[in-house]
């Protein structure tokens, strides 16, 4: 599966999703925390969890969701550090 990273400290705005990818999300410098609505998540989970030094993989977009643009918070160490957002394409 092909994958897009996103460097913590070097947050994109927007990253965009082809068919067949996925985010990932990592950190060095404390426990990682990514939050999307919980009613508006591409992903089959709207919250993703990792301690320092481990990859987020959001795994592939779910089957059926519309292309559009998915904002998430990002936490480091339980604070608010920032946002981002997924863009998914259509095929």
């Amino acid at each position: 599966m092909a994958e897009k990273i996103i460097l913590v400290g070097i947050v994109p705005e927007a990253v965009v999703l082809e068919s067949g990818e996925q985010a990932l999300w990592f950190s060095n410098a404390g426990t990682l925390r990514i939050e999307f609505d919980a009613n508006r998540s591409p992903f089959s989970s709207n919250i993703f969890q990792a301690p320092t030094g481990i990859q987020v993989e959001s795994g592939p977009v779910r089957a059926g969701m519309n292309p559009g643009s998915y904002r998430y918070k990002l936490f480091l160490n339980d604070m608010a550090v920032g946002h981002g957002e997924i863009i998914v394409r259509g095929k």
